[in-house]
């Protein structure tokens, strides 16, 4: 009877804690996925963004914030509150069977939900998932059956228990890889059980955007406080977009990649985001030995960036309905939102079907690559493209190279921070307090008044990297990192105090003072050896210590 009792009585107080006087904030975390640090109009860019500028507006505009340089690191980084290689992937999602590359979250951590949800918090997911083992049919032609709808996996797309729903998710709609037809996608899942079938003039982004609102909807009207994490899979290649949105932009980009590039670091110096003398234009890294008034394939390149800005563009309509949605049910007050990429802009231009490429749609229609035919104009699912290196150095303004790469343009991410009633003398200031997408975790803690586990369902937990950014966000400041790590696929970096240490995969290492060179231009490497080799032991320290080291043989 005691034990019935006290069962009881621990249960109703628990219920009281939330019954109506809880007043933790909501927490909404939204990833996009390869935008460029320029590409927002209130971070520089010409795209229509606005009720991200809103956001910022009222928010606070990071420009020191990092990333892991690509999806499904920075994803294990986020969701954890550790460095990549201690969630378990170092690289991509294949178990390359070491430590720091199992190619999906091991259980030796924790995710935000579920620490949130043992904290009392809702939680629900919806987009891009992108941190479990991909698992391939046997070969090549069944595996193109199935991403063109032709046939279907009998059990699932992954390892089921490695789904969002058991990883602290109460609810999850979206996709399991990382790279979707926006009109009909592949490895589509509500909850756990695949969605076969889309409806008719399905875009993911839309139907991303529709099921958060839904989401928030339904966890409004319960007395919790609720924790959702919004992954868009735009604007990552393909380049797939709504007519009405491209119509927008359909003479934007008819001036080239140098007038937008230097109309866009002209826009950034005038909002304050940098100081021209500390932070000079980058030069530009192009694949190309003509300029734009000599490119025999202007209308096609055009068409790229014109698509991608509306992918932008119809990521920040659905912001807008979020925030809308918000508002209705009296929630907008009292929600953190948090705002950023997963990495910078990408180079990449996919050139055939396959792993994660259709080549046909579900009706049997003949998907293009137009890398190999740039008289097909880029947009619809009939084609399939992504927006190269000359507009991703653009995306990356004022920064040089791109996703995959340890240096700006690869790690910076723009981040903005929302919370109307917690964000008041911070309110529209722009901040470059060093941070990390690891931090996330911590200040989500902070917030929910949580506890990080030190074991968890009988696994031991790895202690916590991230450090929280509510001390920014009340006033301003906060202690910080004393190094910042980096790594993937033998691109390096380390951050110490305002010093970089930084190489291309198998290249010697270059050293650069961020305070007085943001964008990377005088390498010191040459005058300051010590500074190097001190720097670089660090960086082996630290390599081992989170997992990175030893790495795979196989390092393409």
């Amino acid at each position: 009877m005691k034990t019935t009792l006290s069962i009881s009585l621990g249960l109703t107080l628990a219920m009281g804690a939330y019954a109506g006087a809880d007043k933790r904030p909501n927490i909404i975390i939204v990833l996009v996925d390869d935008m460029g640090f320029s590409d927002p109009g209130c971070y520089g860019g010409e795209i229509n963004t606005p009720n991200l500028d809103k956001l910022a507006q009222k928010g606070i505009r990071f420009t020191q914030f990092y990333n892991t340089s690509r999806c499904c690191p920075t994803r294990a980084s986020l969701l954890t509150g550790l460095y990549q290689h201690e969630a378990g992937i170092g690289r991509m999602t294949g178990d390359d069977k070491m430590p720091g590359y199992r190619g999906q979250l091991t259980n030796q951590t924790v995710t935000i939900a579920e620490v949130l949800k043992t904290a009392g918090y809702n939680t629900g997911m919806v987009g891009k998932w992108h941190v479990s083992n991909t698992v391939q049919q046997k070969n090549a032609k069944e595996q193109l059956k199935w991403l063109n709808h032709q046939d279907y996996f009998t059990s699932d797309f992954g390892a089921i228990s490695s789904y969002p729903t058991h990883r602290g998710f109460d609810k999850y709609y979206g996709n399991i890889w990382g790279v979707v037809n926006y009109f009909d996608p592949f490895s589509l899942v509500n909850g756990e059980k695949p969605v076969k079938e889309v409806p008719k003039n399905y875009y993911h982004t839309i139907g991303i955007t529709d099921t958060t609102c839904a989401y928030i909807n339904q966890f409004s009207a319960k007395a919790k406080p609720f924790f959702l994490y919004v992954a868009f899979t735009a604007p990552h290649w393909p380049l797939h977009a709504l007519p009405e949105d491209i119509a927008k932009y359909k003479d934007t980009y008819n001036a080239g990649w140098d007038a937008i590039r230097e109309a866009r670091y002209e826009k950034m110096i005038k909002l304050g985001l940098f100081d021209a003398k500390t932070t000079k234009l980058s030069p530009e890294n192009r694949n190309v030995d003509f300029t734009w008034a000599n490119n025999p394939d202007k209308a096609y390149d055009a068409r790229r960036m014109a698509v991608h800005a509306a992918m932008v563009d119809r990521i920040d309509q659905g912001i807008g309905q979020i925030v809308k949605t918000l508002k209705a049910n009296g929630q907008l007050d009292n929600t953190v939102i948090m705002f950023m990429s997963d990495n910078g802009a990408s180079p990449e231009e996919p050139n055939s079907g396959g792993f994660d490429r259709n080549s046909e749609t579900r009706n049997g229609q003949e998907v293009v690559y137009t890398k190999h035919d740039k008289s097909v104009m880029p947009g619809s699912e009939l084609t399939y493209t992504g927006i190269g290196p000359n507009w991703a150095n653009v995306a990356n303004t004022p920064f040089k190279l791109w996703k995959k790469e340890s240096f700006e343009g690869g790690i910076c991410t723009p981040f903005i921070a929302s919370w109307p009633k917690g964000i008041k003398k911070q309110s529209g200031t722009i901040n470059s307090n060093p941070c990390h997408v690891m931090d996330l975790m911590a200040t989500c803690v902070d917030l929910a008044k949580a506890t990080y586990p030190k074991t968890f369902h009988d696994h031991n937990i790895i202690p916590l990297e991230g450090i929280s950014i509510v001390p920014i966000l009340k006033t301003g400041k906060r202690e910080g990192h004393s190094s910042l790590f980096f790594e993937h696929y033998d691109a390096r970096a380390i951050r110490i105090g305002d010093w970089k240490l930084v190489s291309l995969k198998g290249d010697n290492y270059e050293l650069y003072n961020i305070a007085q060179d943001r964008t990377e231009l005088n390498n010191l490497a040459a005058q300051m050896p010590e500074k190097v080799n001190e720097m670089k032991a660090i960086w082996e320290s630290e390599a081992k210590r989170v997992f990175a080291h030893p790495a795979p043989a196989n390092n393409n």
